[in-house]
């Protein structure tokens, strides 16, 4: 097969979680760029300029909502998948959340709910997913990690520790899968311009700090993740297990 066609999506059925806005946006519209049909989710809504984008691709898709926290919805939009295209050939887990606050007074409820979105969730979809990939062969499945997989972080422990986990998680789903035919790998995003980063970014003087150590020179948008996620979606990445992809801007080369 020719190179170029290694990186083709065509025929792919793909959920994205967390697609609705942000970096999920791009993640989606790159699929289905490259041929894929897509669910596209969000916790409420899907923004209306990622439905048109992806409508213009001429990739079919479906819009779903609801909170990968709640078991239920997790499987619906694995089932809606299938029901809808076929088969669920890719799971790009990038639901996510971030709550700010110093360690000493962190609230429970805090930390409760961004592992819950951004450990627990992955888990129960990438095993529902998984079971699915198993029995027909084949499957790709790419988280959403961090810098803070990485690094320490200030204020956003439970953050850091769902993200240090994601990480973990998706080499432990690695070493079982690979030689059952399925790709599990994540990305790691640098500083990008997004909800989750306003604070940062309305920050002169955190801004800068972060601009200063970015080789690149500014922060990332989601359109810059797009490149990485149909390499690790498509046949091109087939030697490719357990990897973690930062996409930064040279941040940790710094």
């Amino acid at each position: 097969m020719a190179i170029l066609d290694l990186f083709s999506l065509k025929g792919k059925n793909a959920l994205v979680t967390g697609s609705g806005q942000g970096l999920g946006s791009g993640i989606a519209i790159a699929l289905a760029q490259a041929g894929a049909n897509v669910t596209l989710h969000n916790y409420d809504r899907v923004q209306d300029f990622v439905v048109d984008e992806v409508n213009k691709t001429g990739a079919h898709y479906i819009v779903r909502s609801g909170d990968v926290c709640d078991k239920a919805v997790c499987h619906m939009l694995v089932d809606d998948t299938v029901s809808s295209f076929g088969s669920i050939d890719i799971l790009f887990n990038n639901a996510g959340t971030i709550l700010r606050a110093p360690a000493a007074e962190h609230p429970e409820e805090y930390w409760n709910a961004v592992i819950n979105t951004n450990l627990n969730a992955v888990w129960t979809i990438s095993q529902y997913a998984g079971r699915k990939m198993i029995a027909q062969g084949h499957g790709k499945i790419i988280n959403t990690a961090s810098m803070m997989s990485f690094q320490g972080g200030f204020l956003i422990a439970s953050y850091v520790a769902s993200k240090g986990a994601v990480a973990q998680l998706t080499k432990a789903l690695a070493n079982e899968w690979a030689p059952l035919g399925i790709n599990v790998n994540a990305i790691a995003p640098g500083y990008m311009a997004t909800d989750n980063t306003a604070p940062l970014r309305a920050d002169p003087v955190r801004s800068e700090s972060i601009l200063n150590r970015i080789p690149a020179g500014r922060w990332g948008e989601p359109a810059d993740l797009g490149g990485a996620a149909v390499f690790l979606a498509s046949d091109a990445s087939n030697y490719v297990h357990g990897h973690v992809l930062a996409i930064d801007g040279g941040w940790l080369c710094r």
